[in-house]
C-alpha cells in the first residue's frame, strides 16, 4: 500500500496531554468527514467543516508525497528525529489519519523506533498497536472507539456536549476552547464547564500560544 501525505516536520505537541512533548508529526491526506476545500465548507458529515482550520488536501507540504512502502515513510520520519536522542514519537494526524495508518506501517515505525500516537475523529476503529489513542469528536458523526488515552472535544459544537461522551473509557477527558473570533469567549465557557465538571480539564493549543507549526 502507498501513503498519500500531506506534511512531515518536527514540532512540539502543542494539545493534550503530551502538550510540549516533542514529536514528529506525520499529517496524512484526506478525511472522513469532509473535502478540506474552501468551496465544501459547511458541507459533510460532521460540523467541523464550518471551523477547521487545518490543511491536510493534497501532498503539496514539506516532505509531502505519496510513499511507496511502509518502510519509506518510516525512513523519512526517522529521518526528521534528531540522532542520537531516545524517546522517540510520532503522531499521526490528518485530515484522518486512520484512513491510511494500517499495521504494516504500525510495525515498520515501531522498527524504526517510534511510540505511535494517533489523533483520530473516531469514526473508524483504531488498528491494533498504537501506543497512544486520542479521540476528537465531531458533531454529526458518532464515533465507534470507545476507549482510548484521551478524548479531546473542541467546544463548543452546536448540538454535541461533554456529558455525551463521559461513559466511555478514556484515561482523560480534556475540552478544548474552539479558536476562531470567538476564542476568547470560548475560552470562557470551557473554563466554567471544566469547574463545574471537573473530570473534564482546560485544554490549549501551545503551539498557537508559541507560535509554532
Amino acid at each position: 500500500m502507498s501513503y498519500s501525505v500531506k506534511e512531515l516536520f518536527l514540532s512540539i505537541q502543542g494539545e493534550g496531554l503530551n502538550a510540549g512533548r516533542v514529536a514528529v508529526f506525520a499529517r496524512f491526506s484526506g478525511c472522513s468527514l469532509w473535502s478540506g476545500r474552501e468551496e465544501d465548507r459547511g458541507n459533510g458529515r460532521g460540523g467541523c467543516s464550518r471551523w477547521c482550520d487545518t490543511d491536510f488536501v493534497g501532498d503539496d507540504g514539506p516532505m509531502g508525497g505519496r510513499y511507496q512502502s511502509p518502510a519509506d515513510l518510516a525512513s523519512a520520519i526517522r529521518g526528521l528525529w534528531p540522532a542520537g536522542e531516545g524517546d522517540a514519537l510520532v503522531v499521526c494526524t490528518g485530515g484522518e489519519p486512520l484512513l491510511q495508518l494500517d499495521a504494516p506501517l504500525i510495525d515498520a515505525l515501531h522498527q524504526a523506533g517510534f511510540k505511535v500516537a494517533v489523533e483520530s475523529n473516531g469514526t473508524i476503529p483504531v488498528p491494533a498497536g498504537i501506543d497512544w489513542i486520542c479521540i476528537s469528536p465531531k458533531q454529526g458523526a458518532p464515533i465507534v472507539v470507545d476507549h482510548g488515552d484521551e478524548l479531546k472535544l473542541v467546544y463548543p459544537q452546536e448540538g454535541i456536549s461533554p456529558a455525551d461522551f463521559v461513559h466511555l473509557d478514556f484515561a482523560a477527558f480534556i475540552l478544548q476552547p474552539m479558536d476562531g473570533p470567538e476564542v476568547h469567549e470560548n475560552t470562557q465557557k470551557v473554563l466554567q464547564y471544566c469547574l463545574q465538571h471537573p473530570r473534564w480539564q482546560v485544554g490549549l493549543q501551545l503551539h498557537k500560544i508559541l507560535n509554532v507549526l
